[in-house]
């Protein structure tokens, strides 16, 4: 078949890189993400005189992946595969692709190369790297920096010299599937909240890890013309470059703002009252309110809203002698992604046992909540004397912003 004859094309990012990924437009949900507008799974084909696949996609769109390969060249001329990061969907299309490449060598780092043979059980041509090691292509190399849990043991990330692009695995990426592949052909709001979203969900655990990774690339000082992440739009404009690492940097540190964050569900509308009266005295106290209910807003929405915000308030109703089931969904899930400590305040309704309020009580101690006043939890419907204490609650909780935002 001609190469223009393909159903799915290569596209030439540089002089000797071409994105051959996938697009995967209806993913509704990754690990308990909602990803609302899909995500792309990023594969890169390096035609150096030896010509490098860095990186597969999710093994349903294999073929996808294969085709654009072969609008550029036969894939048995391919002489190497660099593994970036074992997670399935950047290596799930490995034994189809490994089956019709027959690389001479695969690399990946050490625990890689670990995580691989665990996956497939093949015996491939699998060769450990490091920090510091890089591969002659002949007329360029590549270069490898482990950067350990962001976000698996075995991750890292590839620096082309010859081009300047460095292949990010999945830092500075972003679930958002476009055919268009350049961040600054995407607009700016979308690329900024897809890209919080998605630190915010998949890489925030690690973010002592990222700003590690942070420091050891700004100490190499490597050339970089354009950063190719494995999920998401590139970017390669000096301008996009330096926004998105400042983001990463910002990322980091989690800086407290003037937002509070107040997520409740509700059953017969008192906590809903409840969380109306608390947001109302959250900005009387200066604060910016951001109102969630868990019915109607997902758990990875809000995990964006609480990085980037200064407090945070939880309300539930007692449902069976427990917390209602979607405040105990989110707080085992922002348990895990652990956001830096944030003040914050809890508050809820009970008919006849408050246990629900110690088991709210005891997740907020798992989350190193600090509270600023002892939680709020009013019997049936609250009293117009009970929202004025809430419209306090939130008053307090504003006064324990900072003040210089």
């Amino acid at each position: 078949m001609k190469p223009d004859n393909h159903p799915f094309q290569a596209r030439k990012i540089s002089d000797c890189v071409y994105w051959v990924g996938a697009v995967d437009w209806t993913l509704p949900e990754f690990h308990g993400y909602r990803t609302e507008r899909g995500t792309t799974y990023n594969a890169f084909l390096v035609m150096a005189d030896k010509i490098t696949l860095v990186d597969t996609v999710k093994a349903p769109f294999a073929k996808e992946m294969m085709s654009r390969i072969a609008s550029v060249i036969s894939p048995d001329k391919i002489d190497f595969i660099v593994s970036n990061h074992a997670e399935m969907d950047h290596s799930g299309a490995l034994p189809e692709v490994v089956g019709q490449i027959r690389p001479s060598q695969i690399f990946a780092s050490a625990n890689g190369v670990k995580a691989l043979n665990l996956h497939f059980q093949q015996d491939w041509p699998l060769t450990p790297v490091k920090t510091g090691d890089s591969i002659n292509l002949g007329n360029g190399s590549l270069s490898f920096v482990e950067t350990r849990m962001i976000h698996w043991p075995d991750s890292m990330v590839s620096f082309f010299d010859r081009d300047g692009i460095l292949f990010s695995q999945d830092a500075f990426g972003m679930h958002l599937a476009t055919s268009q592949l350049f961040a600054d052909q995407n607009d700016r709001p979308t690329m900024q909240w897809q890209a919080e979203k998605y630190y915010a969900n998949i890489v925030m655990p690690y973010s002592p890890m990222v700003e590690k990774t942070l420091a050891v690339l700004e100490q190499k000082k490597l050339p970089i013309q354009m950063i190719a992440p494995d999920h998401g739009p590139m970017w390669r404009t000096a301008r996009d470059i330096e926004w998105i690492l400042g983001m990463y940097r910002r990322f980091v540190a989690q800086p407290r703002t003037r937002q509070v964050v107040v997520a409740f569900d509700t059953m017969w509308q008192s906590s809903q009252t409840m969380a109306g009266a608390i947001a109302e005295g959250v900005s009387r106290g200066g604060g910016l309110p951001r109102v969630f209910r868990l019915n109607n807003d997902h758990r990875s929405d809000i995990a964006t809203e609480i990085m980037n915000s200064g407090a945070v308030i939880f309300g539930s109703p007692t449902l069976n002698s427990s917390v209602y089931p979607t405040l105990a969904d989110l707080m085992t899930y922002i348990k895990g992604l652990q956001p830096k400590t944030r003040t914050g305040a809890l508050f809820g309704s009970y008919g006849w046992n408050q246990k629900g309020r110690e088991e709210l009580q005891e997740m907020a101690a798992k989350l190193g909540l600090e509270l600023v006043d002892e939680p709020l939890f009013v019997r049936y419907v609250p009293t117009e004397e009970d929202l004025r204490h809430c419209v306090e609650l939130g008053e307090k909780v504003a006064g324990s912003l900072p003040k210089n935002e």
